[in-house]
């Protein structure tokens, strides 16, 4: 296990690069293994620097989920940026972008996996899950509206709400499963799909977002 270079910095910093050393350990080794003696070893500190940012080991797991989550919506929000300017184009990329590498990679998963099963069991996790569950829904929604008006198809909220979460379930069972199963399809391809499958969502003809 290599250590993350730990310098001196401002406190945002320092606790932003606590955070992902705790992200290494839990993707390396797993949740359980993510003890403040662990963390502290990777991050090149002592404990009690630990215990000076965060108040428990659990408060700052947390925080690593809320890393995480913070980091895939930071992702595809830029890949809706990068995609161009049009409504359709910006809806269209940032649909495919939560398949993309940088989002679907093992490591994402595996730190996404050990801390997926404490949402039912830790009001903490389950409050940070809800947080970017709807963070992301509000973007997709907001893209779908902005993507119907601009071709003249109704785009009222309630049922642009429906659409959004329809088209969430498509992304979320893609993104797990080009996850585990890189192997089966590639990221154009596992895009293609969910993009072909939207465009049926969305009453448009084919092509209407490929």
């Amino acid at each position: 296990m290599s250590r993350r270079t730990f310098h001196r910095a401002g406190e945002a910093e320092r606790r932003r690069d606590l955070i992902a050393a705790t992200i290494d350990v839990i993707a390396e080794q797993g949740l359980r293994a993510a003890t403040v003696r662990q963390i502290a070893a990777r991050a090149g500190v002592t404990g009690g620097l630990i215990r000076h940012y965060f108040e428990s080991k659990d408060q700052m797991v947390q925080e690593a989920y809320r890393e995480l989550m913070q980091g895939m919506l930071r992702s595809v929000d830029a890949a809706a940026d990068a995609g161009g300017d049009t409504p359709r184009d910006r809806l269209r990329h940032f649909i495919a972008g939560n398949l993309h590498d940088n989002v679907t990679n093992a490591r994402t998963f595996a730190v996404w996996a050990a801390f997926i099963g404490h949402v039912n069991l830790d009001p903490a996790f389950a409050a940070i899950h809800r947080e970017y569950y709807l963070a992301f829904l509000e973007r997709l929604e907001a893209h779908i509206r902005a993507f119907l008006a601009d071709i003249g198809k109704p785009a009222d909220a309630a049922s642009c709400r429906v659409k959004a979460v329809a088209i969430n379930g498509l992304v979320d069972g893609l993104w797990l499963e080009h996850s585990v199963a890189r192997e089966l399809f590639s990221e154009t391809e596992a895009a293609d799909i969910v993009l072909r499958s939207a465009e049926e969502l969305l009453g448009l003809p084919p092509g209407g977002l490929t």
